[in-house]
């Protein structure tokens, strides 16, 4: 459905130098999927983004949307001639309009207002009964959703998103992402999605490119991104996790044997390692299993408990291993106090060897 070759987009920054904001982008959405552009602010999502929607104008690469080209090195379709919906971080509601007055807002612009459109767009989005409400009445998520039922009226082939969640507390944001995954897998339209929120990624996409400096460092399921991480920047940027220092000792079928800081270990790598060769381990705190007695198997160290924080259904600890210390995350049923005996085993492919960047 959405196709981005070889994209770079550049821009001129306040010292009037230019600032390359996207670099040989590229990525493929099937139809009907919702892909993510995750990463910290200032990696170069929101202007793939707007680039795609032809906000921005690229200096190289190729974006079709539907088969058909929509940039290139010779052709340039203006944004309102792309048939894409954009939600933007701050909605970007009329104040003076009501529920009803702004969805039907893009139809009346283009000439072809419908008011059973504009009814079905509203059910859809659970809003059908605020049509006359004023639009500035309306709570964040109310807001969020219109701002949706606004970018869907004109029932485009793509929809972006820019950050929707952004502007909601919590708890609301929670609820939200489990609204917006309903309705667009309901709908069944293909979506674009930029955050630099993890959890948001992973609840939501089919799949997600994690960018950093301009560049896609990984893209996969989320369970890929999350498990099997292609570099540190994304193992330390999706979720929590310890890193330890390793250089190779052999390798055993698909795992390999190395010695940390912490001992020896046994892990799993997702590029060939060689002999000899420094890596970086990465272990999730959840992934670390905590007993007051020792286990047999590979991965089993002892060490000693040097900090502990309850928080309700689960407890986070800090061990020490050695003179190295790692995060660690348990049921609450472990009573183990500070400066005590634990043991910690980690299972070996929940262990994965990363190549020093």
């Amino acid at each position: 459905m959405l196709t981005v070759t070889g994209l770079c987009t550049d821009y001129v920054g306040e010292r009037g130098q230019v600032v390359r904001a996207a670099q040989e982008v590229a990525f493929e959405v099937p139809a009907g999927k919702l892909f993510t552009l995750l990463g910290p602010s200032g990696c170069g999502k929101t202007t793939t983004l707007r680039s795609i929607a032809g906000l921005e104008r690229p200096v190289a690469g190729e974006i079709r949307v539907g088969g058909d080209v929509v940039f290139s090195k010779n052709v340039f379709i203006p944004p309102n001639r792309r048939g894409l919906g954009m939600v933007f971080q701050s909605y970007a509601i009329w104040p003076h309009m009501t529920v009803f007055e702004n969805a039907a807002f893009p139809l009346r612009v283009s000439r072809k207002f419908s008011k059973e459109k504009v009814l079905r767009v509203l059910k859809t989005v659970a809003l059908e009964d605020f049509a006359d409400r004023e639009a500035t009445k309306l709570s964040g998520g109310q807001q969020q959703r219109l701002a949706l039922a606004r970018a869907l009226v004109m029932e485009p082939r793509l929809l972006l998103l820019d950050e929707p969640l952004s502007n909601l507390d919590a708890k609301l944001r929670e609820r939200m992402r489990f609204e917006l995954k309903r309705l667009q897998r309901e709908l069944g339209i293909t979506t674009v999605y930029v955050t630099h929120d993890q959890s948001e990624a992973l609840a939501l996409s089919h799949s997600i490119a994690v960018m950093n400096g301009g560049r896609i460092e990984q893209i996969g399921s989320p369970r890929e991104i999350y498990e099997r991480p292609r570099n540190q920047f994304v193992a330390d940027f999706v979720g929590s996790t310890n890193f330890l220092e390793a250089r190779v000792l052999s390798r055993e079928g698909d795992f390999y044997r190395v010695s940390s800081q912490i001992g020896g270990m046994k892990v799993l790598a997702t590029d060939p390692l060689a002999n000899d060769e420094i890596v970086t381990i990465s272990v999730r705190p959840e992934d670390i299993e905590l007993s007051e007695r020792k286990n047999d198997g590979p991965n089993v160290w002892e060490g000693t408990v040097y900090q502990k924080v309850f928080l309700g259904e689960s407890v986070d600890f800090v061990v020490t291993v050695g003179e190295h210390q790692l995060q660690c995350k348990a049921h609450p049923s472990l009573r183990t106090r500070v400066e005590e005996t634990i043991y910690l085993r980690a299972d070996p492919e929940k262990c994965v060897a990363l190549k020093r960047n």
